[in-house]
């Protein structure tokens, strides 16, 4: 159960992260798929800098949605 808890956080994540990254996203299935991914960047990236988010369905999303940027950015510099 917490597998696809991880895979909706990370797709509503790859989701607002394309609308926030205007120009930025590669269409929707794409923006989902790299949300996923961008799921576990966040709580990487959030460890790192010793944030953690409570568990909470609002800190796992923002935690995601701040990792699926930073995928998205990362693409995008490779979409060129």
């Amino acid at each position: 159960m917490e597998f696809l808890y991880f895979i909706i956080i990370g797709a509503v994540a790859g989701w607002l992260a394309g609308r926030i990254m205007k120009g930025g996203g590669f269409g929707l299935l794409l923006n989902i798929v790299l949300g996923i991914i961008g799921g576990a960047v966040g709580g990487w990236l959030f460890g790192i800098l010793g944030l953690s988010s409570d568990g909470s369905l609002i800190g796992s999303l923002i935690t995601s949605v701040v990792g699926a940027i930073a995928v998205l950015f990362i693409a995008g510099l490779f979409k060129k």
